[in-house]
């Protein structure tokens, strides 16, 4: 799946102009909000957000910057499950999930080193990936996914339990971002 797939489906997900009140990310359009908007140059009121400028930003602060687009050589699956994480708790959570995950699969170092949880995608990250895999084959890609999930899930459920009013969030996150 290419990075315009994603996109396309992030969109469509996010939806249009929304500014709902317990949302604390504000006003959004197409998913990107007031702040990252205004961030990568958009002044314009949020309901004129062009689509062309939203996918400009998911390209670039979602995919190439985080390193993702790295991730979709190797494990293609991995990576569009990390843009998606990516854009709804940020790429450096996604990362992080990430790295934790290959720690936790690597059997006590026997398949190759724990990764510094740094929240960056680098060479140690990608080998640790490349060497999961060739171990593992798609089974363990699967298994990866789920991994991820997983985590995404808890910090889900996290998220409603520390702050009450995420609950008018938490049934369509999980259904629209887990599994």
């Amino acid at each position: 799946m290419d990075i315009s797939t994603l996109i396309d489906e992030v969109i469509a997900r996010e939806g249009g102009y929304s500014d709902h009140p317990a949302d604390r990310g504000g006003a959004t359009h197409f998913g990107i909000t007031q702040a990252v908007a205004r961030a990568n140059g958009y002044a314009g009121h949020m309901k004129a957000l062009p689509r062309a400028a939203a996918e400009t930003i998911y390209r670039q602060l979602y995919w190439e910057s985080p390193g993702y687009d790295m991730i979709a050589q190797i494990a293609p699956s991995v990576a569009a499950e990390m843009f998606d994480t990516g854009v709804n708790m940020g790429t450096p959570t996604a990362t992080g999930f990430l790295q934790r995950a290959l720690n936790a699969l690597n059997r006590n170092q026997k398949d190759y080193p724990d990764l510094k949880a740094d929240r960056v995608v680098g060479a140690k990250t990608l080998a640790a990936l490349r060497s999961f895999l060739a171990l593992r084959g798609k089974p363990g890609e699967v298994v990866l996914l789920k991994a991820l999930e997983a985590l995404q899930g808890e910090r889900y459920l996290a998220l409603a339990e520390s702050r009450p009013a995420n609950e008018a969030f938490l049934y369509g996150w999980l259904a629209n971002r887990i599994g």
